[in-house]
């Protein structure tokens, strides 16, 4: 238990004083502590986007980071940010991963009806996002409450075993985000940083959801624009269901909320709200026009491959867990590589800081 709130120490982020803007919302005869942005131009109802925090966060320190009430202004939307309780480990939300008797699922669901009438909210579109243990919170809340909410979008956190085991109320749109090399919570749902296993791993996630979605066949796999030297590859997988089911696989990606539009391909915000409104406009990079790969062919392989390049260069051939699996040199013109040795799957090819271009190895 010791190492255990050591750990949670130097994750803890920086606190900052509440503010007058914090308001209290008693249930079960506990003040709870919440945050509310809402847009400066507003003609009617509007919809609502929960944001939850991480293990040991604050609600001040979120609103100091991300700008609550621009993003509000931004997308004509309330924005409720409640604070978690303190259960002994820092401010940490019930998601099934402790043995806490928190009612944090019915208190969020409670104070959304609370805030209807005096944000005039549109219950017809309820969105939850969150970070890590908010990540974690979001899969509960859409497993408890999918009958109430429009779509949850989870960053960097997971279902856990105890939600596993219950059954989705209703389809819910979903959209999971994750990091491969992620040390906090992991991809394969371990974390290097407790020592066990936090929950289901990204891809038995994504199954769990297909099933409640109603979804069937293969994804359709895209890259995203690469053209930043952020050390990241953003992949997107979009599932045919009856209810839309998104992952953005973050191959490189750690224990990070990726914002910041000057230095990484992608915003997480702009990705989430595009999912939240429905356009998505996802984007295959195959035949980007700035790539110096020209042409890959076949494409898929059982083995060999050619690939067409305007200028020497060397190629990096990266497996879908990131790891560079091989390095051939190309000169300018038609080149043959052998890929006969990778196992069976998806891989990607990358030049420099320029886009990638996807390649399936079959046997």
């Amino acid at each position: 238990m010791k190492t255990l709130r050591l750990l949670i120490i130097n994750l803890l982020l920086t606190s900052g004083t509440l503010s007058a803007q914090i308001q209290n919302f008693e249930w079960q005869n506990v003040q709870r502590e919440y945050l509310v942005r809402t847009p400066a131009q507003q003609d009617g109802d509007v919809p609502v986007l929960y944001f939850l925090h991480g293990l040991g966060d604050n609600i001040t320190r979120l609103d100091n980071e991300f700008h609550f009430q621009q993003i509000a202004d931004q997308i004509g939307w309330a924005i409720v940010v409640p604070q978690a309780l303190n259960e002994g480990y820092g401010t940490m939300w019930n998601a099934g991963l402790t043995a806490s008797t928190t009612n944090d699922s019915g208190f969020l669901m409670a104070l959304l009806d609370s805030l209807v009438e005096p944000y005039h909210i549109n219950l017809d579109s309820v969105f939850f996002t969150g970070f890590s243990m908010g990540g974690f919170m979001s899969h509960r809340m859409a497993i408890e409450h999918g009958d109430r909410i429009t779509a949850c979008a989870p960053v960097s956190g997971l279902i856990t075993t105890y939600m596993a085991n219950h059954t989705a109320v209703a389809p819910v749109r979903m959209l999971h985000i994750h990091g491969t090399t992620d040390p906090v919570v992991g991809y394969d749902g371990g974390s290097q940083y407790f020592g066990y296993q936090l929950g289901l791993s990204v891809d038995n996630i994504l199954k769990y959801w297909q099933d409640a979605n109603g979804c069937s066949g293969e994804p359709e796999i895209d890259t995203l624009p690469n053209l930043k030297n952020d050390g990241l590859l953003f992949v997107r997988y979009t599932y045919d269901c009856g209810t839309e089911l998104q992952h953005i696989k973050v191959i490189g990606g750690v224990h990070n909320w990726y914002q910041n539009a000057n230095q990484y391909d992608i915003s997480y915000f702009d990705e989430i709200v595009k999912f939240f409104k429905g356009n998505n406009n996802t984007t295959s990079v195959v035949n980007h026009t700035e790539s110096k790969i020209l042409k890959v062919y076949p494409n898929p392989t059982s083995g060999q491959i050619n690939i067409e390049v305007s200028e020497a260069s060397t190629i990096e051939v990266i497996d879908l867990q990131g790891r560079v699996v091989a390095t051939p040199s190309l000169k300018p013109g038609l080149n043959t590589v052998d890929l006969g040795n990778l196992p069976e799957g998806m891989y990607f090819l990358k030049s420099g800081n320029e886009a990638s271009v996807r390649i399936m190895k079959t046997n």
